[in-house]
């Protein structure tokens, strides 16, 4: 009898395999972090071959360590990073160019004139409900298919096959040149400029403003369905792959915001706020995202709004790695709590532009404020305050656009192990921070996608009554201090803006 649920989650810097039993605890976790490539400023890119074998790595490693067999495991679900885009031979099975990482921002120009064709960044946003931005995967399989020799033709011939990184895992998994399936899940789709919000099917009148020929495009399946078997030869042989959710909304649905008006928010890499708005996408007039929540088999799809933040976690990487300003991620807690305050200094970290609300591609990053009182630890607080005050300014476009104020937020993700992040959180929105028992909600909500399509568990009413707090953090700034720090905040912005010139390569 299947005891565990497996779920690959394939992140930006790592990819994971959990082993979840039936309870939605964790029984086994393998994972492998992959090489960052930036072959110049403003270029991310990953090998999507490393990141294929790494997958197949971490499935040994949780097998391993959980002590089960493919017969143990009743399905495997996926979830990924978005937007990222991969572009592969189908008779070779070779990418034929590294893949594009979501923050890349290499088609900025490709974005710009797509614009001046009418409608400036809001030309396809009623039909996606995405505005035109570097972010999305349709202008960087364009950019692939205009840059590298001999892709165009090939793709033109039928030869080539495009997809976020869930499709190149499924195709796969599946068997590759050997039949592997060709598909994308609706939560992935809504991502890449491409997809019809109302009929959940490929807008072929921008694929052909980008010029991508429609047969690159992977089959729109549903987030929790039975797509398939794993391929014979693979260490999940046999085993029913039943879930892919884009890794938001797997956050979204592993910390079960099944019912309208729910809201979470992921702290990872960056930061996305997800609110499930029903049945009805809801256009946004405060610089969301109208996105694909989940569909669940034949049923009718749920919508979210959603405010994503290019920069949170891996700033806290950069002043790491680049800066040397502290020796590991966890350190930066520490460091910021020898000072009372940010000392007036606020960093803003707009490495790829700024997200939402403002989508903003010419801006860059700053650090501001700076006077000769502040140190060390000024600049580490300085870090995890503008998480909180991105997060901020993504709350009240979400309250403006949904007409009603959040009165609590759950919380996802790596940082959320930072108590003085989560304690200024609090401080700085005016509502509960709230963090779950099971705090590895990404992989969760892969693992609740493929187990209700197997009928490991029933219903969504099952997976609620999981669902447990943890802790929560009540706001305990006075609300003129805390929106004095957010008046400041919205100085630094301003600071960051028009930097980028029509002339800079």
């Amino acid at each position: 009898m299947a005891s565990v649920i497996a779920a690959i989650d394939q992140g930006t810097t790592s990819t994971r395999c959990m082993l979840f039993d039936h309870d939605g605890k964790v029984v086994a976790v393998g994972q492998k972090e992959h090489e960052q490539i930036f072959p110049r400023a403003g270029w991310v890119e990953h090998n999507a071959e490393e990141i294929w074998s790494n997958t197949r790595e971490v499935v040994g490693q949780a097998l391993g360590k959980g002590n089960v067999s493919s017969g143990d495991i009743a399905a495997v679900g996926i979830t990924n990073q978005r937007e990222t885009a991969v572009v592969w031979d189908r008779t070779t099975g070779k990418p034929v160019y590294n893949a594009i990482v979501w923050q890349d921002t290499r088609t900025d120009k490709i974005v710009r004139e797509l614009g001046e064709l009418g409608g400036g960044a809001e030309r396809y946003k009623d039909r996606v409900g995405l505005p035109l931005a570097t972010y999305f995967a349709g202008p960087k399989v364009k950019w692939i298919l205009d840059n590298v020799d001999g892709a165009r033709a090939k793709a033109e011939a039928g030869d080539l096959l495009m997809g976020t990184i869930e499709t190149w895992l499924i195709w796969n998994m599946t068997g590759g040149v050997d039949g592997g399936l060709h598909i994308t899940d609706v939560s992935n789709a809504s991502r890449t400029m491409l997809m019809d919000l109302a009929t959940l099917s490929w807008d072929q009148d921008i694929a052909a403003e980008m010029t991508i020929p429609v047969s690159m495009l992977p089959r729109i399946v549903s987030n929790s369905e039975v797509y398939g078997k794993a391929r014979a030869q693979g260490l999940l042989a046999g085993v029913p792959i039943a879930g892919s959710l884009g890794d938001q909304q797997a956050a979204t649905f592993g910390q079960v915001c099944f019912s309208k008006g729910m809201a979470k928010n992921t702290y990872g890499t960056g930061n996305f706020m997800l609110l499930n708005t029903g049945e009805e996408a809801v256009a946004s007039k405060n610089g969301l995202l109208t996105t694909l929540c989940y569909q669940i088999g034949d049923r009718k799809p749920v919508y979210a709004l959603e405010g994503s933040i290019a920069v949170t976690g891996s700033l806290v990487q950069w002043v790491r790695d680049n800066l040397r300003l502290i020796g590991g991620a966890a350190e930066i807690e520490a460091v910021a709590k020898s000072v009372d305050d940010n000392g007036g200094c606020y960093f803003v970290p707009a490495f790829s532009g700024l997200f939402a609300p403002h989508w903003r591609s010419d801006a860059r990053g700053a650090i501001v404020g700076l006077t000769r009182y502040v140190n060390r630890g000024h600049l580490a607080r300085a870090v995890l305050e503008a998480t909180a005050f991105q997060t901020r300014e993504v709350l009240e476009a979400m309250n403006a656009d949904s007409g009603v104020d959040l009165t609590e937020l759950r919380v996802d993700g790596g940082m959320i192990a930072n108590e003085l992040l989560m304690q200024f959180q609090a401080d700085v929105l005016g509502v509960p921070v709230v963090r779950p028992k099971i705090a590895e909600t990404t992989a969760l909500g892969a693992a609740y996608a493929a187990g209700l399509a197997v009928g490991f568990w029933a219903d969504e009413d099952e997976l609620t009554a999981q669902w447990a707090e943890d802790k929560r953090w009540e706001p305990a700034m006075e609300r003129a201090v805390a929106d004095r720090y957010y008046r400041k905040w919205g100085k630094a912005v301003e600071r960051t803006l028009n930097w980028v010139d029509d002339d800079d390569d």
